[in-house]
């Protein structure tokens, strides 16, 4: 899924300067061969530096720089950010979606937006990332871009801690693999999409407070045998077994895990 059903604001590179607001974009998740993204503006009415670029298309005043990308849910709420380089106008049309707004196509760059990011923030903008397990059936480029876009989302906003000492209750039946465990990982504590570390210096990060969960705590691990056949083997990130590391980690932050 390439196209998100939703709109999106742009500002220049110090966020300071509005580069406008589309009603809806596409592109952002779809990286073409050299990396880039061809991301089209629907309904946009663009200012600023944007503006200026869209009057220069095929020259090199068509580009307009760096700029800070937006999603908006459905209400028009804020619900999380990407950076992107290199913004460059390459097309305009008039759009269906107002006299005076266009549909504008630029090639930028984002290293951040995966692929697989495209359906979890597809869910949070249409407001069914709203119960447990939806990450399940998804594949491992599809759980790594799930947790990307959980850790923008959760990052983008303040998420309370609950007190030390709760317990949280991780559900291990379809841990696979290590991103699966950190999707696990993020719902027990943050809840349906939530985050809580996508490796190991993410996780000790997580611990230090203000990701929804505060040191020392308990964490209930179900179907812990069943998890930890897939978390054995040297990892290819660290080449250390995945569960070793995680287990140091929860240690050294006095995290009680009860397997079950």
């Amino acid at each position: 899924m390439g196209a998100i059903d939703a709109g999106c604001v742009l500002t220049g590179d110090d966020e300071d300067e509005a580069w406008g607001r589309a009603r809806r974009f596409s592109g952002l998740f779809a990286p073409l061969a050299d990396g880039s993204r061809r991301v089209e503006l629907a309904g946009c009415a663009p200012t600023g530096g944007l503006r200026a670029a869209t009057g220069h298309i095929g020259g090199r005043r068509a580009r307009a720089g760096n700029a800070h990308l937006v999603l908006l849910d459905a209400v028009g709420t804020p619900i999380g950010q990407y950076f992107v380089n290199d913004v460059t106008a390459e097309a305009v049309k008039p759009s269906v979606h107002g006299a005076h707004l266009v549909d504008l196509t630029v090639r930028l760059w984002c290293q951040d937006a995966y692929a697989g990011a495209a359906w979890p923030w597809h869910l949070r903008r249409t407001g069914r990332l709203d119960r447990p397990g939806l990450w399940h059936r998804l594949d491992r480029a599809g759980r790594h871009g799930w947790l990307s876009a959980a850790l923008i989302h959760h990052a983008f906003r303040s998420v309370p801690d609950r007190p030390p000492d709760t317990v949280y209750r991780l559900d291990g039946r379809h841990i696979t693999d290590v991103d699966g465990f950190y999707c696990a990982l993020g719902e027990a504590v943050n809840g349906p999409g939530g985050y809580f570390g996508w490796n190991a210096d993410a996780l000790e990060d997580c611990l230090l407070g203000h990701w929804g969960a505060q040191a020392p705590f308990a964490l209930r691990w179900h179907a812990f045998a069943a998890a930890r056949s897939h978390l054995v083997r040297p990892d290819d990130r660290s080449g250390r077994p995945p569960l070793e590391v995680i287990e140091e980690v929860f240690r050294d932050h006095r995290i009680d895990v009860i397997a079950c």
